[in-house]
């Protein structure tokens, strides 16, 4: 078991480094190789879980399917409120696009927020 706690976190910094404060120990990759190194860290410090963020999740896909054939580390994938937000704003846009025939409703909204 390592030795800050069982569960560790694998995404941006900003985003993470609130985590902790729970005791969850945060890798905060800036590359692919670097993000493949802290998740092969996680394995041989014998973490239980491992929560990664969307935004790594696809890019270690082949590693993370790996690692399901083993007891641990569970890998669960976790998205952001700023993915939750772009996902609504999308699906808005689409809702807007079939009930009106047009994005008239949020060019307006753009344009006003970029006065600001």
């Amino acid at each position: 078991m390592s030795e800050t706690g069982n569960i560790a976190i694998i995404g941006e910094k900003d985003l993470c480094a609130p985590f902790r404060l729970f005791g969850l120990t945060v890798f905060a990759p800036k590359s692919l190789d670097e993000a493949r190194a802290m998740l092969a860290q996680v394995v041989d410090e014998k973490y239980a879980i491992c929560l990664i963020q969307e935004t790594w999740l696809g890019e270690l896909k082949a590693e993370v399917e790996e690692l399901s054939q083993k007891f641990s580390p569970v890998c669960v994938g976790f998205s952001d409120f700023r993915a939750a937000s772009k996902s609504v704003e999308i699906l808005m846009r689409q809702l807007s696009i079939k009930a009106t025939g047009s994005e008239a409703l949020f060019a307006r909204g753009r344009k006003k927020n970029e006065t600001r």
